[in-house]
């Protein structure tokens, strides 16, 4: 199993990667939201204060990239492709299945920002649901404020077929989650991002799981 990192923009990386080394891109991109990450406007209370009473960060800074419309077209050429946030520039993918992560309780439906997550995935035409809660137990250890679990990336990778030993692209590598996850299922890993601070979270989060058993 391999893996292979790197520090910088995704369609300037990928000149140095050689065609057909890729069998899957499994991404959860900048949105083109411009997602305001200053979280203290729901929680009432400034970082200092929230720390204070232990509610973990509430900031983030800007997202790379998510200032302007998101292009999904230069990964559609690829066979096997998993694109989060799809729900922001649907109009520039075509039909697909349709991966739905609800990620609350029912009691908590319409308390903070939304109740569910949107992935295309290439191919078909369904609509299928992981539930996975898992962020709630760990939302004060999360590394990016787009983190999703470990697990639902786990999922993903078996929706989209991609089987073990084959090697796996996330373009916008973030905190790594997609990464930990291939290396926990025996995929190889091939990571790209432009943050330096979240490259070096995601090369840590890598390095912490290649260090421990498989899961498959």
């Amino acid at each position: 199993m391999t893996v292979e990192l790197y520090l910088g923009d995704c369609l300037e990386v990928m000149k140095g990667i050689p065609d057909g080394s890729v069998d899957a891109v499994i991404t959860d991109p900048p949105y083109g939201m411009n997602n305001n990450t200053d979280y203290t406007r729901f929680s009432g209370g400034h970082m200092d204060s929230i720390a204070k009473r232990g509610m973990g960060r509430d900031y983030w800074a800007p997202i790379a990239n998510d200032d302007h419309f998101f292009d999904p077209s230069p990964w559609l050429g690829f066979d096997s492709v998993v694109l989060w946030g799809c729900n922001h520039y649907a109009a520039r993918l075509p039909v697909g299945t349709t991966l739905v992560w609800i990620k609350r309780n029912a009691a908590a439906f319409g308390s903070f920002l939304s109740d569910a997550e949107l992935a295309w995935m290439k191919g078909g035409h369904g609509v299928y649901c992981c539930k996975d809660l898992s962020m709630n137990a760990i939302t004060r250890q999360r590394a990016h404020p787009n983190q999703k679990p470990v697990s639902l990336m786990a999922w993903c990778l078996d929706k989209a077929k991609v089987p073990a030993g084959a090697t796996v692209l996330d373009p916008y590598m973030g905190s790594g989650t997609i990464g930990v996850a291939c290396v926990q299922t025996g995929r190889n890993f091939i990571g790209i991002e432009i943050d330096p601070g979240y490259y070096e979270i995601a090369q840590k989060r890598i390095e912490i799981a290649q260090m421990q058993p498989r899961l498959l």
